[in-house]
């Protein structure tokens, strides 16, 4: 079995089990914590996340060059890349420091209308163990970075799932001795030390990676941050959208508000990490075939096989949140968080289309045109962010969301003008036979959905009883209608693996 397959199937199991682990926690973190320190936790986690940032894309960096030094079979190119990447993140870890230290000195006059001083004070003690967390997680990620560009994904996710079960474990038992946020954050900063100690050394000795400057070129700092300052601009952009509006709503609101809009992002970015499973593991793929060459319609190809694997994936699930999502969340985390309902639904529908064109974001970075889509969506998410500010007012956290997603779907109209025009790939049949088969078979689904739904009576049990109903309805309709002869193939060959997912593969 390919690394590969054994990536997106690790991937898979990852999140299963972090998004299960996610949904057992969260409650009983926010029942431990109280609804104002959960809010607070999220705030505070959020505000920092800005500062991540300064990542400056670096990390998608070493993947896309390690994949393309190692096609080119030049080894030494790749030691003294590595040795630069390593020398500016020492130089990044520096900036965070001095960065950490003036936003400190500054929380009170940020946070000062909407925190309480006792809040204002945990949230000095969890910014600082932050800011040393992402002082030394940005470099540890290089390690990762660098087995994703050797195409082996199957230790860093095997490391991720011990680590995920392992820290929830150990989140249980610190809650139920009376641990607070503090101490969650704590808990994950020496979560992260033992992680990169355990990627670093599987990159140094099972990889044999080295790190060595067999001679130090300006050009190739150039080169460096000619790709990733795009990348860098773009994750100032996902900012935006994950994190901007609790921050935002931190200013302006409460911290009872930022729960309530946190817990529907984080419903959201569940979501989104379905598809991230499958289109993560494909940048090296992407390289290799924009490094070969490969034709338009090889690379349309497979952004329309991985296209529709997202999909099919994607459609089950939200196709169960719109049909049961708010009994679910009032059922989960209680009927105060109803509204995180309407967060995570609006955040489901947006970005359905821009997940399942995530092929298209690893072409953009194998070609080095990641820039134009780091500038659309920084003007308009941006914009969008704008919007949501004004909006909250009116309209309270919903329009905080809505303004976003304004945003985000004029900038993902001009992003498929622009792969079409420009990357060459051709859009109109994507959509075609992306959506071909799928979604009449999805309006099925969810026409027996809506007579599920209909089923009386409430609490878990009849929460699962449907869910069942649905899940089971959907995998009939979809596998004998909706699926074409490759994904069944997939399906049949689940445990077997025999299916070779390849730009010629029928589709």
């Amino acid at each position: 079995m390919s690394q590969l397959k054994k990536g997106v199937i690790l991937s898979y199991v990852t999140i299963i089990l972090t998004n299960v682990i996610g949904l057992v926690l969260t409650p009983f973190i926010i029942r431990s914590l109280g609804n104002s320190e959960y809010g607070l936790y999220a705030l505070i986690g959020a505000f920092v996340g800005y500062i991540s940032v300064l990542d400056l894309g670096l990390n998608n960096t070493i993947v896309r060059y390690v994949a393309q030094f190692r096609a080119e079979n030049d080894k030494k190119g790749e030691e003294s890349f590595l040795s630069t990447t390593m020398m500016i993140y020492g130089v990044i870890s520096v900036l965070i420091g001095l960065i950490g230290i003036l936003l400190y000195y500054n929380l009170e006059s940020i946070f000062g209308s909407s925190l309480t001083s006792e809040e204002m004070t945990k949230a000095k003690v969890m910014f600082l163990i932050l800011i040393f967390n992402i002082a030394i997680t940005l470099p540890g990620g290089a390690f990762t970075a660098i087995s994703n560009g050797y195409e082996h994904f199957v230790f860093p996710r095997t490391i991720n799932i011990v680590r995920y079960i392992v820290r929830s474990a150990a989140v249980v038992g610190l809650l139920l001795m009376g641990g607070d946020a503090i101490g969650l954050v704590l808990l994950d900063t020496l979560m992260n030390i033992l992680i990169i100690i355990v990627n670093g050394f599987y990159v140094f000795k099972r990889l044999g990676v080295r790190f060595k400057l067999h001679t130090y070129e300006f050009s190739l700092v150039k080169v460096i941050f000619s790709y990733s300052i795009w990348i860098f601009i773009f994750a100032i952009v996902q900012q935006f959208q994950w994190k901007g509006g609790q921050v935002l709503l931190g200013i302006k609101t409460d911290t009872v508000t930022v729960g309530i809009y946190a817990v529907g992002i984080v419903l959201g970015s569940y979501y989104s990490s379905f598809s991230g499973a499958i289109s993560s593991v494909f940048l090296p793929k992407a390289t290799q075939m924009v490094v070969k060459s490969s034709t338009k319609e090889e690379l349309t190809g497979m952004m329309i096989k991985i296209g529709r694997l997202s999909l099919i994936v994607l459609l089950a699930i939200l196709g169960a949140f719109i049909l049961f999502g708010k009994q679910f969340v009032t059922l989960w985390v209680g009927e105060s968080y109803e509204l995180s309902w309407i967060i995570a639904l609006t955040v489901m529908l947006a970005y359905t289309l821009p997940l399942i064109q995530n092929f298209a974001n690893s072409l953009l970075e194998a070609n080095k045109k990641f820039y134009f889509k780091a500038i659309i969506y920084l003007i308009f998410i941006g914009l969008g962010t704008l919007l949501g500010w004004f909006l909250i007012d009116s309209l309270g956290m919903s329009g905080m969301i809505y303004g976003i997603v304004a945003g985000w779907l004029v900038a993902l109209i001009i992003m498929n003008i622009y792969y079409h025009k420009i990357l060459k790939l051709d859009i109109p049949q994507f959509f075609k036979e992306v959506f071909r088969r799928i979604l009449p078979g999805f309006i099925i689904v969810m026409c027996v959905g809506f007579l599920i739904k209909e089923i009386p009576g409430s609490g878990w049990l009849n929460f699962s009883i449907k869910s069942l109903l649905y899940i089971t309805a959907y995998c009939l309709v979809f596998f004998t209608l909706a699926l074409n002869g490759f994904e069944r193939s997939l399906v049949a060959n689940f445990f077997k693996l025999k299916v070779r997912l390849s730009p010629s593969s029928r589709l």
